[in-house]
């Protein structure tokens, strides 16, 4: 097969730190690589200098081909022709990918007008066709909808919309699936994966997900501070499972914290949060000037609680309103009707001393954590923003304290306190917010899709942490995913929302074991596994 993309003795540093080293990696017409490590290998940034698109100030050195191409020897111009047409990447945070001041229907558009000079109702034509190609049909989504009026997953595909475009010779998909539920998940993966055995498209799938690695991936390449480790095809990788290399990411994609023991919910019953008849909606884009507003219900009649101490999960597909009730929770979404209340106090309420004291019992991680960072702010900054909220002002040291303490207990070091959040890659960002959330010493936090970004390792020690806080303080947990793993780790109960709606709720247990609803069968059976290949070829390729 043809050489779509090479890259030959790699090197990036930034200042005074060594980001990549002698990265040598190829990528073949019709084939798909797999690119996994732990948050901060590089793997990202290998992309990125591959796109051209290396941070300023960055130095440089070895090749990057794209074709005939050198990449590193290109001028700006030159890569903007090439980006979209010859090269295309789908971003790890569709959000901060996204203009929030244009519709996706008109980003997609802006593709086919750059680089084929089309009329804007052409190419509007052609970007609803890529839209559905990507699982955004103009029959279930408004393509005149801007990204905050879409769901995580639903912005993801509009960003994989904008890179399939122009059928690219290479498409790097950075974590392409995080954000996304599982049955749209294994859409994404066919779409994926079809683009490059039929389209001979060449695609570098960069994840922490090995389960999803082994659905897709033809070669595995393994990064660790800055190098390629290892490189061998997906059937070697998963043969040699007992090698050093397999050892260190494949018992950890399946060693979950401990069970978790029934701590204070024998003790106590007392309730903490009610929501009763919640229903929230949204007002759809006017077609033209004149014509009248619809509405859109997002959640409808939703009922539900949690006690002290408990952890609850609330699972379903990208668009099933999840997001919205954990916002509205927060006071940051109407509620149309029905209401919610925290330790017997309802929310909204007018008088803002009671709306701090609130504010302080709940907190929320939210599913992007760059977009919800104050870019001008350094990580010391960001994680004492919410200590305005206690009752007494801490002195600097005591807020330096306070902060060092949070930011290690996520599984970082003080240094990162001095640091500003495009230092960091997603799942450290991930881990910055749960910092945060955790400043107020809150009895809620809404985790909405908080381990989506961390690799396996990190997922662990986030679950085991949030379930160790669980247990010694009493903490209750609000578990918005995808990620049914996650959900059966942690949680204590979990309910399935589908089209607004709770459509099953109980213990998690039960539900996984003997689901009732044909939908949540559906959930469970898409839930990716990894696909063992003993009895594979033992013979690859080993660097």
């Amino acid at each position: 097969m043809t050489d779509a993309l090479i890259i030959k003795d790699l090197s990036l540093r930034i200042g005074n730190t060594q980001i990549l080293s002698k990265v040598n990696l190829t990528l073949r017409q019709g084939e798909v690589t797999g690119l996994i490590g732990r948050s901060g290998s590089g793997k990202s940034m290998t992309a990125l200098a591959a796109m051209g698109l290396a941070p300023s100030g960055a130095r440089t050195a070895g090749e990057i081909r794209v074709g005939d191409e050198t990449i590193l020897a290109a001028s700006e111009q030159r890569l903007c022709d090439l980006r979209g047409r010859e090269i295309a990447m789908v971003f790890q945070e569709p959000m901060t990918a996204l203009n929030p001041l244009q519709t996706i229907e008109s980003q997609v558009a802006e593709v086919y007008i750059t680089h084929e000079s089309l009329t804007r109702a052409e190419a509007s034509a052609k970007a609803r066709i890529a839209l559905a190609r990507a699982g955004l049909p103009s029959s279930e989504v408004d393509p005149g909808r801007r990204p905050h009026e879409l769901s995580g997953g639903q912005r993801q595909r509009a960003v994989i919309a904008m890179a399939i475009a122009m059928n690219p010779k290479v498409l790097l998909a950075d974590e392409p699936t995080t954000a996304l539920d599982v049955t749209t998940q294994a859409e994404i993966l066919d779409l994926l994966k079809s683009l490059a055995k039929e389209d001979g498209c060449a695609l570098l799938f960069i994840t922490h997900d090995l389960a999803v690695v082994s659905h897709i991936c033809d070669h595995i390449a393994v990064m660790k501070q800055g190098e390629i480790v290892s490189y061998a095809s997906a059937d070697a990788f998963y043969a040699h499972a007992d090698s050093n290399m397999a050892r260190e990411f494949i018992p950890a994609s399946v060693t979950r914290p401990l069970p978790k023991e029934p701590q204070s919910l024998a003790n106590s019953r007392a309730p903490l949060l009610n929501v009763g008849d919640l229903s929230c909606t949204y007002a759809n884009a006017r077609k033209s000037m004149f014509s009248s507003s619809t509405v859109f219900k997002a959640v409808e009649a939703v009922n539900f609680s949690i006690t002290r101490g408990e952890n609850v999960g609330l699972v379903g597909e990208s668009g099933s309103g999840k997001s919205t009730i954990a916002r509205a929770l927060l006071g940051l979404h109407p509620v149309s009707t029905g209401s919610v209340s925290i330790t017997g106090e309802e929310l909204p309420v007018s008088d803002r001393s009671t709306m701090r004291r609130i504010r302080r019992k709940i907190q929320i991680v939210f599913q992007d954590p760059y977009s919800s960072f104050n870019p001008r702010h350094k990580v010391a900054d960001i994680i004492a923003e919410p200590l305005h909220l206690l009752d007494s002002k801490l002195e600097p040291a005591q807020k330096r304290e306070r902060v060092t303490g949070l930011i290690e207990s996520v599984g970082l070091s003080a240094d990162a306190l001095d640091k500003y959040p495009h230092a960091f890659s997603g799942g450290q960002r991930q881990r910055i917010a749960i910092a945060r959330a955790l400043a107020t010493d809150p009895e809620l936090i809404v985790l909405d899709e908080a381990t989506s970004a961390l690799d396996i390792a990190s997922r662990n020690h986030i679950l085991t942490l949030l379930q160790s806080l669980s247990t010694s303080r009493g903490i209750s947990l609000l578990v918005i995913t995808h990620d049914l793993s996650v959900v059966r780790d942690i949680t204590d109960r979990v309910m399935i929302m589908k089209d607004g709606r709770i459509v099953e709720s109980g213990p998690t247990k039960q539900i996984f074991d003997a689901p009732e609803e044909d939908y949540t069968k559906k959930l469970i059976a898409a839930s990716p596994v990894i696909r063992w290949r003993h009895d594979a070829d033992p013979n690859g390729v080993s660097q």
